[in-house]
């Protein structure tokens, strides 16, 4: 897996949230979305609306995970897991995660959480997603990542991937993260450290999809810590 991780991180650090740059293709795009109509490989399904999550709907795959979501979830998962353990330190925190994604599972398997998390998401016009956090049980580990299967301004219009930052003392901070087909967006689960005048503080974010006006839009979900 081929990224510049030296921007990667340097973003991360910066803001929260960074961009993988184009790493899935076209076709590998459309095939991971494909697999959302068929009844085989998911453990669930959940309807947005039913729940006051937004409107939409997603899928959580089923182990074994298809082979290019496992690809992306433990190619991703070393590199992340550096700055996930340097974020604990600057934060003062004592918890520090495996250096391998089997490490952090099998955590996560002992401690009861044993469901997978990678998901497909889907949208059509009207549909959006409120501002959430994807935490799933007490071992949340604290990035993930979300790849756009649809090209913005063919497929589909509107549904902008968003995330808010609550800044102590001051009031939040929105940005609209700009996603391409088979790019990816790398962010912040619960929160990350950020140094201001008093030292180092912890910034809390939430995440969502605005409105999408028209066409279909449609989402993999990369997270790396299980569900309960």
């Amino acid at each position: 897996m081929s990224l510049d991780w030296t921007r990667i991180v340097a973003e991360l650090d910066a803001q929260g949230w960074a961009l993988t740059g184009p790493l899935l293709k076209p076709e590998t795009c459309q095939r991971i979305a494909g697999l959302y109509d068929q009844e085989a490989g998911f453990r669930s399904r959940v309807v947005m609306a039913r729940h006051g999550f937004g409107q939409g709907e997603y899928k959580y795959f089923s182990y074994p995970l298809p082979d290019p979501v496992q690809r992306l979830r433990q190619g991703l998962y070393g590199p992340l897991a550096a700055v996930a353990n340097r974020w604990m330190q600057a934060l003062g925190e004592e918890r520090r995660f495996p250096e391998e994604l089997d490490g952090m599972l099998a955590r996560c398997h002992a401690a009861g959480q044993a469901r997978p998390t990678p998901l497909l998401l889907t949208y059509g016009p009207g549909d959006y997603n409120c501002l959430h956090q994807d935490l799933y049980g007490e071992h949340v580990f604290p990035l993930q990542a979300a790849f756009l299967l649809d090209e913005p301004g063919r497929d589909f219009e509107g549904g902008e991937f968003v995330l808010v930052e609550q800044r102590p003392r001051q009031q939040s901070r929105p940005q609209v993260v700009p996603l391409k087909q088979g790019e990816g967006v790398i962010f912040a689960v619960r929160d990350r450290p950020a140094t201001g005048a008093r030292g180092v503080h912890r910034r809390v974010l939430r995440h969502g999809v605005s409105t999408v006006r028209a066409g279909r839009r449609r989402v993999l979900g990369v997270i790396f810590h299980d569900a309960t």
